[in-house]
């Protein structure tokens, strides 16, 4: 199986900010975009920041590894080199981490680097990266 990006479409209150954390904090290139959407490209993947004045963030989370993960979140699994110059990235634009870059499941099947943080809207995101991606959906 060959694997495609997928599309994601999500609520912001602010197109400006969403432009300026998804392109310039980021590094998301923008691809085509009206009075209402935004389309970045987030590592190969088709996301869209769509305009809802209203929006409100959901305040749920689930404990995973003794930390409160937000519900729902979305992000990409990278290369432990991508996550590494992302975490760098985010960190000197002093974005504020929901939870701070660490190695999740240490020792275990599916250990993996992680991190959380919140888009201007308060869409939660998490980006991750495995040492040997045969253990994405170990056991």
């Amino acid at each position: 199986m060959t694997l495609r990006p997928f599309h994601l479409a999500f609520p912001v209150h602010d197109l400006a900010a969403a432009r300026s954390f998804y392109g310039a904090t980021l590094g998301c290139p923008e691809g085509r975009s009206s009075e209402h959407w935004i389309d970045f490209d987030l590592f190969g993947h088709q996301i869209v920041a769509h305009l809802d004045p209203a929006a409100k963030p959901v305040a749920v989370a689930n404990a995973v590894d003794g930390h409160a993960v937000p519900v729902p979140h979305f992000g990409v699994v990278l290369t432990m080199d991508d996550w590494t110059a992302l975490s760098e990235r985010v960190t000197a634009a002093s974005v504020t981490f929901g939870i701070a870059p660490y190695v999740r499941f240490e020792g275990q099947p599916g250990e993996q680097a992680t991190m959380f943080f919140y888009d201007p809207s308060g869409n939660a995101l998490e980006f991750k990266a495995f040492a040997n991606d045969d253990m994405i959906f170990a056991t």
